[in-house]
């Protein structure tokens, strides 16, 4: 499912006009953005969680040249489904 269908979805099921519904996800993913960039976790109650997790730099090697590369550290975005959400999915 993409963007501007999930949007539509949502739209027709709270019987609000795409556009508000737009902003809203705009602004979730925005919430989302600062907060886990601050290293904090993000819980939607009976939806799951959106946990960032670190890694570190590390030294790759290039596998047909041998080449030896630094990985920078970056921050990744994890999410753990809610035991609400797993029930309903069963």
């Amino acid at each position: 499912m993409d963007n501007k269908k999930l949007v539509e979805t949502v739209a027709a099921n709270l019987g609000r006009s795409t556009k508000d519904v737009s902003k809203l996800l705009e602004s979730f993913v925005g919430v989302l953005r600062t907060r886990c960039s601050d290293l904090d976790s993000v819980v939607v109650p009976g939806f799951g969680t959106f946990e960032p997790k670190k890694k570190n730099e590390r030294v790759m090697v290039h596998a047909s040249t041998g080449k030896r590369m630094l990985v920078p550290p970056k921050v990744t975005l994890g999410f753990k489904v809610s035991n609400v959400l797993k029930a309903k999915l069963k």
